[in-house]
């Protein structure tokens, strides 16, 4: 892969999780990554979401709830 350019060598190890490629029985490839180091690395959102009781706690006494779903692109 290195030959290819298809990967290459970083100098930031620890802001990154190391790949790890697990054959399969029919031949192809796996590959498993674990982000635990990643997001240690990362900073903490300063605006976290709200838990899902304050959101349910909120919406009592009102006939709808609208949601803006920013993740799928619907706004």
């Amino acid at each position: 892969m290195l030959d290819t350019k298809f990967i290459e060598i970083i100098a930031y190890p620890k802001w990154v999780s190391n790949p790890i490629i697990i054959p399969k029985l029919d031949g192809r490839i796996k590959i498993c990554i674990d982000f635990k180091d990643v997001n240690k690395a990362c900073t903490k959102d300063d605006f976290p979401l709200l838990n899902i009781n304050i959101v349910v706690d909120n919406t009592t006494g009102h006939e709808m709830f609208y949601l803006m779903d920013g993740f799928s692109g619907y706004n």
